[in-house]
């Protein structure tokens, strides 16, 4: 095996060779630190020879086949020898200086196995993105939320989200994590294929004692939606069974909360069939049947420990009666 590098950028990708001509040149140039991966989950639209040809210098992967977020990288981590990885979106512009201060967060305290940047819109740099923000958080119910987005409402950054501090967890679109961390937990879920993987490796991580941190002096921004757009029947089902998967992985006494969260997400349906989104609607049904048809195989998957503490409230109710639509006012 080779010598082990310092900082691995990732970048997963499955038939994006359209961001990879956007935003990959800029990645390498603003990334003099680190080396460059590409690990391409066998696509179909020559991202290999177009970067085989304009980028010589990135390393490349090739997954057998499309195994999603989690697989994906599961999989071509295995092959990277690194201290510390970046797990990075093909859709995200990174910004002069990003690496350091993402390093130097966990450098200064061993405790912390993963670390975000900052993420702010690409198509409105004013703004946080969704997926992120300025670190995540999961309420009671496993609802997540952001410094900066909760539920689907962003803030304007104006630096009231620029302390770093411990977080629950740490977007996927730009994930600094301990390699050796990340391999002792047996990495991603592979199970969840896509979505909310990173959630609940976090929330893993936390039950072993591990820190999650956001480090704002480090901003990208991210474009969003670059593989599965948020009205994608197939997303919404990924992210209602991916999110009972992880509360019954790593709730102590699951049930009870699973059980509302059944109840809620019927009502979520309701809402898809009076907007006339039939698919999304069913996709919670197949969401809910894919659970329960896993419940004995996420058995053998429970942590150990459950130390983690959630967000004590239920979003839903500060959000819609509450009216509480910034991140500052959910902790008043």
């Amino acid at each position: 095996m080779e010598a082990q590098k310092k900082i691995a950028v990732v970048i997963l990708n499955y038939n994006g060779i359209h961001w990879l001509k956007k935003f990959l040149g800029n990645v390498v140039i603003k990334s003099p630190e680190a080396e460059i991966w590409v690990a391409d989950n066998s696509s179909t639209d020559n991202s290999i020879s177009y970067l085989q040809k304009n980028h010589p210098s990135v390393k490349i992967i090739q997954n057998k086949k499309n195994e999603g977020f989690a697989g994906g990288y599961n999989q071509a981590l295995k092959d990277i020898c690194a201290h510390y990885y970046i797990l990075l979106n093909t859709d995200i512009e990174v910004t002069k200086n990003w690496l350091n201060p993402l390093i130097e967060r966990m450098e200064k305290d061993v405790t912390i196995a993963a670390c975000q940047p900052k993420i702010k819109s690409y198509h409105n740099k004013e703004y946080f993105e969704y997926a992120g923000a300025s670190g995540g958080f999961l309420d009671r119910f496993g609802y997540p939320f952001c410094r900066g987005r909760v539920l689907n409402t962003l803030e304007k950054d104006n630096g009231q989200y620029d302390i770093a501090m411990p977080i629950f967890w740490a977007t996927g679109a730009c994930l600094c994590i301990r390699s050796k961390v990340f391999h002792d937990l047996g990495g991603f879920d592979a199970d969840f294929f896509a979505h909310q993987e990173e959630i609940d490796l976090c929330w893993r991580l936390q039950n072993k004692g591990h820190g999650v941190w956001v480090e704002p002096k480090s901003v990208v921004y991210h474009v969003g939606g670059g593989t599965l757009n948020s009205d994608h029947s197939f997303k919404t089902y990924l992210n209602f069974r991916n999110n009972l998967f992880m509360l019954y992985k790593n709730l102590k006494n699951p049930w009870r909360k699973i059980c509302i969260r059944l109840v809620l997400d019927g009502i979520a349906g309701v809402h898809f069939l009076t907007k006339g989104k039939f698919k999304n609607c069913w996709a919670i049904v197949k969401a809910h049947f894919a659970f329960y048809a896993a419940i004995n195989h996420l058995k053998s998957k429970r942590a150990n420990t459950f130390g983690t503490k959630l967000f004590p409230r239920t979003i839903l109710w500060e959000y819609f009666l509450k009216k509480k639509k910034k991140f500052s006012e959910l902790t008043k």
